[in-house]
């Protein structure tokens, strides 16, 4: 079935057909239309689960802790400083290895203040041991919802998982996706049956005070789990497409295989490098794009081009692109350009001009300051 509706929509759609047994909502623009959407779907009757109206968003992931807990599934959504203002309870839901999936709708942080897509307020996360996703169309936000959850909720994995996407490039958007029946879906993600979970009827403590020597391996054990993922996120993304006949892994590679320089960015740029591609390979460059769709736990080993060019939208003060400088040293040559911060457009001819820049030996703040 092919449904034509925003990216909010389709993930909020996505959410309810994954069954969470417990959705904890508050509002920020421009994630708001996702949990009025299911507040809708619950309201009429279309999903079954518990829908808690909370008071902030740090409330939202305590909420989410809370159910997660003690063996439910659970869903949120936020965005920008809704999510900054969850930090504490993201590194909380990592280290407890609870399976939480949220969308964040990438926004712009202030001052001064913007509503437009940028991706510093996810990238800001990296360390608290989350997965995340970084969807480049309607259809990927779809189906990585789907995937995360089984990613996520694996016994090798058991780590919260956040699916991003571009403020109102995508948010707002509407775009066709294909939606298959939900009994496909319930074939593909079955019952949440949790690895650990709190009982009643049989009292533990979590979570509480432990020396040095455990906390070590409490924290080292989070990030193999994440290292454990990467085989998970293959694993699952091809069983995604052997069902659903589109097959997913920590990259899209496009056009690589013979390409002198490698395009590599993430999220709604992937889309506008397509194009950019195309068009300079008509012109005969030989060149390619990745699309990054993991970015924790970060593909390291499969970034291993002669020649790449990064494209951040985000910029990490004192330090420069985030991606950048997570891959820089892979290659040979490794050019860096941010680009699109606050929402700023980025078009297939604005990359087309960072890859002929980029072959002169120049990068940096695209298009302001580029030396």
């Amino acid at each position: 079935m092919i449904v034509i509706d925003t990216g909010n929509h389709i993930a909020a759609l996505a959410a309810k057909m994954a069954k969470p047994h417990v959705i904890a909502a508050y509002p920020i623009t421009p994630q708001t239309t996702i949990v009025e959407r299911l507040a809708q779907y619950v309201e009429n009757g279309e999903m079954d689960a518990e829908f808690i109206r909370v008071e902030s968003e740090h409330s939202a992931m305590a909420a989410c802790i809370g159910a997660a807990s003690v063996g439910a599934r659970t869903f949120t959504a936020t965005s920008s400083h809704g999510l900054l203002l969850m930090h504490e309870m993201l590194h909380w839901a990592g280290l407890a290895r609870l399976p939480i999936v949220m969308v964040n709708v990438n926004r712009a942080l202030g001052p001064g203040w913007n509503i437009w897509s940028d991706l510093n307020d996810s990238l800001s996360q990296r360390d608290t041991g989350w997965i995340q996703f970084y969807a480049s169309s309607v259809q990927e936000a779809y189906d990585n919802i789907i995937q995360a959850y089984k990613i996520a909720e694996n016994e090798e994995v058991m780590l919260p998982a956040m699916i991003c996407y571009d403020g109102f490039i995508l948010s707002h958007t509407s775009m066709p996706a294909e939606i298959p029946e939900q009994h496909e879906v319930d074939k593909f993600l079955p019952e949440y049956k949790p690895a650990w979970k709190m009982d009643v009827e049989k009292p533990a403590t979590h979570g509480n005070i432990v020396p040095p020597e455990y906390y070590i391996q409490i924290r080292y054990d989070m990030h193999l789990a994440m290292e454990r993922a990467k085989k998970i996120i293959q694993e699952v993304g091809e069983e995604f497409g052997r069902k659903f006949g589109r097959e997913y892994g920590l990259i899209h590679e496009y056009r690589c295989d013979d390409a002198d320089y490698v395009m590599v960015t993430m999220s709604s740029i992937a889309a506008e490098g397509r194009v950019a591609v195309d068009r300079l390979r008509e012109k005969g460059e030989k060149v390619g794009l990745v699309n990054l769709r993991t970015f924790r736990p970060f593909p390291r080993e499969m970034l291993k081009y002669d020649k790449m060019i990064v494209i951040d939208r985000d910029i990490s003060p004192g330090l420069g692109g985030v991606v950048y400088n997570e891959i820089r040293g892979n290659g040979s040559e490794v050019y860096g350009f941010m680009a699109g911060l606050g929402g700023m457009d980025v078009s297939y001819k604005d990359i087309e001009r960072m890859y002929e820049l980029a072959k002169q030996g120049k990068e940096g703040l695209y298009p302001l300051e580029v030396k």
